[in-house]
């Protein structure tokens, strides 16, 4: 048999990964609440998955770049506004943003009823930064701006300070 077979093959115990409607690390941010569907740790660090609940009248992060990774934004319910540089976008159920890296963006929800929005980071790089930003609210510090840039550097990302 040609390895080309051998690797071609079923496995015994395929690594499947499946999360339930209730399962998933929870991470809440404010008046957002997020559901990590998949950080990573199935899929060799190439993908993660988050679903996030964004409140009515919800401002997301200050406008930034990311230098490594990817990401994607399909909205499921309500309407987010994409802010890409000096162009708004009001994005509504069944679209989906991609970001490149190196794209300023940001995100929020001006609307009076929730959005929810599936995410995707590739590779899961991002993931950390969501949980590291909760550890700075479950310590009792307030999450300044400052605070969420030091946090972004971490993990390739900075702020478009040339937008603000």
């Amino acid at each position: 048999m040609t390895e080309e077979a051998k690797t071609s093959e079923p496995q015994a115990d395929p690594a499947v990964s499946v999360v339930g409607p209730g399962d998933g690390e929870t991470i809440v941010l404010g008046s957002t609440r997020m559901r990590v569907l998949e950080d990573g740790s199935h899929t060799g660090h190439r993908l993660a998955i988050a679903e996030s609940v964004l409140a009515p009248h919800t401002q997301g992060p200050p406008q930034h770049r990311h230098a490594q990774h990817d990401e994607g934004f399909y909205i499921l319910s309500g309407t987010v506004r994409f802010t890409v540089g000096h162009e708004d976008y009001d994005a509504t159920a069944g679209t989906l943003v991609v970001v490149p890296p190196g794209t300023p963006h940001t995100f929020a929800n001006p609307t009076d009823q929730p959005a929810v929005m599936l995410s995707t980071f590739t590779p899961d790089l991002y993931v950390q930064y969501f949980r590291d930003l909760q550890d700075v609210l479950a310590d009792g510090r307030r999450l300044t701006p400052q605070a969420n840039i030091d946090t972004m550097n971490r993990y390739a990302t900075e702020p478009a300070t040339d937008l603000a």
